[in-house]
């Protein structure tokens, strides 16, 4: 269902939209452009920073973390107006909805201080260091290897504190990893724990001594420099770095990827309308994406509701990823071989937005594989249906 109109939101709406208009950097201010999702150009770090001082970053939150303590259908059209304007949250989107957000859910009060208020200023910027070659959509799988060397102060004094881990391993597609200042690194603290137990997570800074960045192209070009290898030998971290208590990284985990899927479902429907506006026809497929469009919204406005149950945050993730895809494959086909040509631009330039998001329209299908499997594959989505909706047995 969609909520009934209510004065208070359409109020907030409006404020929200007089901000805008009043402060949104012109299109002379933004040309330098973002190479990475962790690289942010100055012009817009200051305008994430207006953002975070006027409350109109993370509306959700309090005051001192640049919120403004809105309710969820608040939060909702604080985002419907960005998508409108075709407005880009913040050009380190992990770092302020995921990682910023998982400080603010786990981290101790410095941790908030000294990372999660920087990040959320656009003073620094922050990647996730989760994925591996061998632990993708298995996260439990992970095998990068953290070792508490507290010297034997913790065992002599019963101390939470002191000494550091020696971090070494590997991760990939670490999104923007070459540019980011932090990473929030997911690390297995005890290998003989049962498979979902015995993982830990650390900030680690990314000048560390032993730290490796290698980022490396995409399927849309090999210049296209987002995804990295990051490799670790011998790293040594602060135990103060450590975020929530050791060995219970599972439960921060899936605290991130919650953060990171709770919305989600608005970026596609994003994602959709520029289609509806950038591929308009009359052909079957189109009329498809229409309704699928109305439907997703339909469904995420059910989650607002009080009684709402945060599973069903899973069937938002995996139909609106795949109804994405399959709407970028159709425009991709019904464009015929010029659809072909990359790069190009399918619709209007907007500098506040990503210019992937109008890219060619191999580039658009071709980056929809990302949806699906980002913040948990199709796959993944599935199972928790089947088990946690349905009832179905393992």
């Amino acid at each position: 269902m969609r909520l009934a109109p209510d004065p208070e939101i359409e109020t907030f709406r409006a404020e929200f939209n007089a901000f805008l208009d009043a402060n949104l950097p012109g299109a002379e201010e933004a040309t330098d452009r973002p190479k990475s999702s962790s690289h942010v150009p100055e012009w817009a770090r200051r305008w994430q920073r207006k953002l975070f001082d006027a409350g109109w970053l993370l509306p959700a939150q309090p005051p001192e973390y640049g919120g403004r303590n809105a309710t969820l259908p608040q939060v909702v059209a604080h985002l419907e107006e960005l998508s409108r304007r075709r407005i880009y949250h913040s050009f380190n989107p992990q770092g302020l909805n995921i990682i910023a957000a998982s400080l603010l859910s786990f981290g101790t009060e410095e941790q908030k201080t000294r990372w999660a208020l920087p990040i959320l200023r656009a003073e620094i910027t922050a990647s996730l260091g989760m994925s591996e070659p061998g632990a993708g959509s298995d996260l439990a799988g992970l095998r990068t290897r953290a070792v508490l060397d507290d010297g034997g102060t913790a065992r002599s004094s019963g101390a939470e504190s002191g000494g550091h881990f020696v971090v070494n391993g590997q991760k990939v597609w670490t999104s923007g990893a070459h540019d980011a200042d932090v990473l929030l690194t997911f690390v297995r603290t005890d290998p003989e724990a049962p498979k979902h137990k015995g993982i830990s997570v650390l900030l680690i800074p990314t000048d560390s001594e032993g730290l490796v960045r290698r980022p490396f192209g995409s399927i849309a070009a090999p210049d296209d420099l987002d995804f990295n290898e990051v490799f670790f030998t011998d790293v040594r971290v602060p135990r103060e770095n450590l975020v929530g208590p050791l060995n219970e990284g599972w439960r921060v985990a899936n605290g991130s990827l919650g953060h990171e899927r709770t919305l989600l479902w608005l970026h596609y429907a994003e994602r959709m309308d520029g289609l509806i506006q950038d591929a308009a026809c009359d052909e079957e497929w189109y009329a498809t994406l229409l309704m699928d469009v109305q439907a997703l919204r339909l469904l995420g406005y059910r989650l607002l509701a009080p009684d709402r149950n945060p599973v069903e945050i899973s069937v938002l993730k995996l139909f609106g990823s795949e109804a994405c895809q399959a709407a970028d494959l159709h425009a991709l086909e019904a464009h015929g071989p010029e659809a072909l040509l990359h790069p190009a631009r399918t619709g209007p330039y907007t500098h506040m937005n990503l210019e992937v998001f109008t890219a060619s329209w191999f580039e658009r299908y071709a980056r929809s594989f990302g949806g699906t499997i980002a913040g948990g594959t199709s796959e993944i989505q599935r199972n928790i249906i089947a088990e946690r909706i349905l009832g179905l047995p393992r």
